[in-house]
């Protein structure tokens, strides 16, 4: 996986993980509605936004939560958002990114973390399926929730 970097979001990446495009028809899949409802609810010192570097360059962001607290037990350690700019996809940056949330999650004690996607799509369900989530259930939106044991 090339030299990928995992780094916090700051005030000097922050435009560069704003802008990053995608390919064409994948903005749908950017923001399952679970999220965009709780989102309000966040808690700033729960949240974990990164952004993946290939060298100079940011190629990738994601934004987890690590909330043990959370009243939903998918929302404990969940991955709220992946982008992977469109001509670094394929390259090992999702995968990078990933593998780092779960390691993060593994240093907390936490033996499985989630993500959710649209359940009447594709889309990412491929992806996260083939990097080891399994569907566990639906978000009281009807989008799948998947899970990845540690």
């Amino acid at each position: 996986m090339g030299g990928f970097k995992l780094e916090q979001l700051t005030a000097q990446t922050i435009g560069a993980a704003n802008s990053l495009a995608l390919k064409p028809g994948q903005d749908e899949f950017i923001k399952a509605d679970t999220f965009i409802a709780l989102e309000q609810q966040l808690d700033p010192a729960s949240s974990w936004p990164r952004v993946v570097r290939d060298g100079d360059v940011v190629v990738g962001y994601l934004m987890a939560t690590f909330d043990p607290d959370a009243t939903e037990e998918y929302l404990r350690a969940a991955l709220w958002k992946l982008i992977v700019r469109g001509d670094a996809q394929g390259t090992g940056v999702g995968k990078f990114a990933v593998k780092a949330f779960a390691d993060e999650a593994r240093s907390r004690g936490v033996e499985r973390v989630t993500a959710v996607w649209p359940s009447d799509q594709d889309g990412p369900a491929t992806y996260f399926t083939k990097l080891g989530f399994v569907e566990i259930g639906l978000t009281p939106y009807g989008e799948k929730i998947g899970a990845l044991a540690l």
